[in-house]
C-alpha cells in the first residue's frame, strides 16, 4: 500500500510538526499471525517527535493500586518494565525501545520473561517496543504485576503467554495527544490518529478473539480490566500466584512522588502551557530551581509539598 502524505499536520503542544515529513500509516495495520501466534508489526509515525501520552488520571490509578509492586524472583532472562514507557525527564529513566533492544541482545536467543508494572507513557514508543519483541526468535512470557496500562498494554500483547495478578489491571484506550490549533487542525489530528487506534483495535481483537467493535468501544471508554476479567476476555492466559509479587516500600514511595509531578506536568500542558514552561514552573514550585531538575533531571529530591494541592486545583477548574 502506498502511503499518502498527511495534509498540514497539527502542532501538538511541545512538539513542532510543521514542515515535517509525517505520513499517514497503512490502515491494514496488523498482519496475519506469525509463528508462535505472534502478530505483524504495528505502524509508528515516520516522525518520532510525535508522542501519545498516558492521561493524568491513569497516573493517579497507578499510584493508588500498583505503585511499588515488584517481583519476588529475577532471572538472567528477565526484562523488567517498572516505569513509564518512553524517556522520563523527571527521573532520568523510562522504558525505551533502545534499552529493550540492548537487553534482548545481551540475553541472546533464549526464552524471555517480561515483567510489567507500568502506567504506560508514550504510546508510539510502546508500539516500537512491541515490534522489537515480536521479532525475538524464542518464546516470550509476559507477567503483569500491578498494572499494564495504555502503551504498556500494547507491549504486553507481544507475549506468547500472558500472565496477570488477580489484583493487577490491564487498561486499554485510544491514543491521547496534547494538541492545539483551530477546528481544521483538530480534524486533521483526529484523521491522523485514527489508523493508529485501528491498529490497536486489530491487535487486541486478534489476541482476545473479541469483536473489533466491542474492542473499539472499550478503548473509547478507557477500560480497566482486573486479572480475572483480562483472562475471561482473552487478553491474558493465566493468573500469577499472589506470592510471586511483593510491595517494595522504597519503590512505592518513589513511584508516588514521580507520578504526582508527571500528572501535574501533563495537566499544565493540557491547560495551554508548553512542556518547557510547565517543567520550569514545577521546578520553581518544588523549591529548588536549577538544583535538581534543570541541571540533573535524574536527581529527584524528597520535598514535593505544594504539588498535590495545585494539581487538585487545576483539575477542578
Amino acid at each position: 500500500m502506498t502511503n499518502k502524505p498527511l495534509p498540514k499536520p497539527v502542532k501538538p503542544a511541545a512538539v513542532q510538526m510543521a514542515g515535517s515529513s509525517v505520513r499517514k500509516p497503512p490502515r491494514g495495520a496488523v498482519t496475519k499471525p506469525q509463528a508462535k501466534g505472534r502478530f505483524g508489526a504495528l505502524p509508528v509515525p515516520a516522525n518520532r517527535e510525535v508522542s501519545a501520552y498516558t492521561k493524568p488520571n491513569v497516573f493517579d490509578r497507578w499510584t493508588d493500586d500498583a505503585a511499588g509492586v515488584r517481583s519476588l524472583e529475577m532471572g538472567d532472562n528477565v526484562i523488567t518494565m517498572f516505569d513509564i514507557i518512553g524517556e522520563d525527564y523527571w527521573s532520568g529513566g523510562g522504558i525505551t525501545a533502545k534499552k529493550v533492544a540492548a537487553q534482548l541482545k545481551a540475553i541472546g536467543p533464549k526464552p524471555i520473561e517480561i515483567q510489567i508494572n507500568s502506567p504506560g507513557g508514550d504510546m508510539f514508543e510502546g508500539i516500537t517496543i512491541f515490534n522489537i519483541l515480536r521479532e525475538h526468535p524464542q518464546p516470550i512470557t509476559v507477567k503483569v504485576m500491578g498494572m499494564a496500562a495504555s502503551a504498556a498494554s500494547v507491549i504486553a500483547m507481544a507475549g506468547d503467554t500472558i500472565e496477570i495478578g488477580a489484583a493487577s489491571f490491564l487498561m486499554i484506550h485510544n491514543c491521547w495527544v496534547l494538541a492545539q490549533g483551530n477546528r481544521h487542525d483538530m480534524r486533521e489530528t483526529a484523521d491522523w490518529l485514527e489508523p493508529f487506534d485501528q491498529a490497536m483495535v486489530d491487535l487486541y481483537a486478534a489476541r482476545s478473539k473479541q469483536d473489533a467493535k466491542k474492542i473499539a468501544k472499550w478503548m473509547d471508554d478507557e477500560t480497566f480490566m482486573s486479572g480475572s476479567q483480562a483472562i475471561s476476555q482473552g487478553f491474558a492466559d493465566a493468573l500469577l500466584p499472589a506470592d510471586s509479587m511483593k510491595i517494595d516500600d522504597e519503590a512505592k514511595a518513589r513511584d508516588e512522588d514521580l507520578n504526582e509531578i508527571r500528572a501535574m506536568e501533563l495537566s499544565l500542558v493540557s491547560a495551554g502551557m508548553t512542556r518547557t514552561d510547565a517543567r520550569a514552573r514545577l521546578t520553581k514550585i518544588k523549591g529548588t530551581p536549577g538544583a535538581a531538575f534543570e541541571d540533573t533531571p535524574g536527581a529527584v529530591a524528597d520535598d514535593w509539598s505544594g504539588l498535590a494541592g495545585l494539581l487538585s486545583s487545576i483539575r477542578s477548574n
